[in-house]
């Protein structure tokens, strides 16, 4: 029971974590390379992990995607798509402005003589098996790929996360001691009392028993076993 108790907490940990690490902004420093839009199919399985069509536009299941193609300092290549989640789609980052957001990064194209470092910030993975990007947010020209960014909205977000979690937890705790502790500390007491009635019946019991047998002793009979 122990190992079931930990392997649950383990999991619900994992899920927290993997649905924070989704959906809060990351940033990285690149340098664009290019723009390009594809024809995409999103009937497969990571339909789960695509935004919405841009803002204005009817839902369908083969459209039009905006990618684009960055590169790091250290050389390796990092691609994004440019979806709007749209006024009440998840995460709620109300992105109605990937067209504009697409002239951006086609603007800011630079080559490895002459960088441009752009900071980009998005959510989302990236997964060659699934064929998933992460969603561009925004840009931010930046002096080098070395500049030191603070996450402030993740700091923000997981501070209150902690203290609603944290009251939450003391709402529960006296729930607990006012309403659950009570009932359980009567059904303890129930079930004493209970066992001490049924010893009581069960002594009353061996006593008539004793006293059934002595009598049948006395008559010179043989006590049924």
């Amino acid at each position: 029971m122990r190992y079931v108790k930990y392997t649950f907490w383990a999991l619900l940990a994992l899920t927290i974590f993997a649905v924070l690490h989704y959906n809060l902004p990351q940033r990285d420093i690149v340098r664009i390379t290019g723009t390009e839009i594809i024809r995409t199919d999103f009937s497969g399985a990571n339909r789960f992990f695509y935004a919405e069509p841009d803002s204005g536009h009817g839902q369908s299941e083969n459209r039009d995607l905006r990618l684009v193609n960055t590169s790091k300092e250290n050389g390796r290549v990092r691609v994004y798509r440019n979806e709007d989640t749209g006024l009440f789609g998840w995460p709620p980052y109300f992105k109605i402005n990937s067209s504009n957001l697409q002239a951006e990064a086609a603007d800011l194209i630079s080559t490895r003589d002459a960088p441009i470092w752009v900071a980009v910030t998005h959510y989302g993975w990236r997964s060659e098996f699934l064929s998933i990007y992460p969603n561009v947010v925004k840009f931010k020209v930046v002096e080098g790929p070395d500049v030191r960014l603070i996450p402030w909205v993740n700091i923000v977000i997981l501070v209150l996360l902690v203290g609603f979690s944290i009251w939450i937890w003391r709402v529960w705790v006296q729930f607990r001691e006012r309403k659950l502790d009570p009932l359980f500390d009567d059904a303890t007491e129930a079930l004493d009392a209970a066992d001490q009635r049924a010893g009581a019946v069960k002594g009353q019991a061996k006593g008539a028993w004793a006293q059934f047998k002595a009598w049948l002793a006395s008559l010179g009979g043989k006590p049924r076993s």
